[in-house]
């Protein structure tokens, strides 16, 4: 009935580690979907969805091509994926389960282990729909080529990365504020439906507009995506390096809040809501 802690060396306790969050991220993936096919075909709807929408709006203005030499589709779907996998990174990891949840009272569970397996999760998700998505396109209608594979999957996975340092900084400041922090969170993935930059080719942007969109981070991972992906078009305005930079400093902000905000957590936070 009882048994004794066993001491565990780094190397045991890092595989264990792994080995929870990867129960953990599976445990996520199934709460939000009873049916893992359910789960997938959704997420595909979602993201055929976008694309069908910024395929529309390019018939509205006109512009029957892409704005970069190369195939129309790729130029929107570049786009989209890296969109909806910060998107659905940030919610992931906003929403986590923080230190006054039923699971925290398992001995092995933390709150590192329910962020990350909420970002793997996410993760997840949406690369197997958009990998159903690129198969389907490619074998139905055109062939794909892409330039520079490994740099679109790098840019791919640092657009998920600075969606999860975002969400983490929300999710150690909404304990303090839901109501506020709750639409704040939201009113940022609205907001990067303009501000991501998807919609239009930075290089053929006046500065002037540039301007209000250099902060975000998905902007220069989207433009750096499509600089990959396509052989003819170089990104002049967008850095590699900026959404690194902010991601890290993100990750660090976040962690100490999260760390602060557990510390001061208390289950009667939400007694008068």
């Amino acid at each position: 009935m009882f048994r004794g802690e066993v001491r565990k060396g780094p190397v045991q306790s890092g595989f264990a580690l792994l080995e929870l969050i990867f129960h953990s991220a599976v445990r996520h993936v199934r709460k939000s979907n009873g049916n893992a096919v359910v789960g997938l075909l959704k997420s595909i709807a979602q993201s055929i969805i976008g694309i069908g929408i910024m395929f529309l709006l390019f018939h509205l203005i006109g512009n029957s091509n892409a704005p970069v030499r190369g195939d129309r589709m790729l130029y929107i779907m570049s786009g989209i994926f890296s969109f909806m996998t910060h998107t659905k990174a940030i919610r992931a990891v906003s929403a986590a389960e923080g230190p006054t949840s039923a699971m925290m009272k398992h001995t092995p569970m933390n709150s590192l282990v329910s962020i990350c397996s909420s970002a793997l999760s996410a993760l997840y998700l949406q690369t197997l729909s958009a990998a159903v998505i690129l198969y389907a396109y490619h074998v139905l209608w055109n062939p794909i080529t892409i330039d520079e594979p490994v740099g679109v999957l790098t840019m791919y996975l640092m657009a998920w990365l600075s969606g999860c340092a975002i969400g983490l900084c929300f999710k150690a400041l909404t304990p303090w504020a839901p109501d506020f922090f709750g639409v704040a969170t939201m009113a940022y993935s609205r907001a990067n439906m303009v501000f991501s930059g998807k919609l239009f080719l930075a290089n053929a942007t006046p500065m002037y507009i540039l301007q209000l969109f250099m902060w975000n981070p998905l902007f220069h991972v989207i433009d750096q995506t499509r600089g990959f992906m396509f052989l003819n078009y170089t990104p002049r305005y967008s850095s590699p390096t900026y959404p690194v930079i902010v991601t890290a400093i993100l990750i660090v902000v976040g962690l100490m809040g999260e760390r602060y905000t557990s510390r001061h957590a208390s289950v009667s936070w939400n007694a008068r809501r």
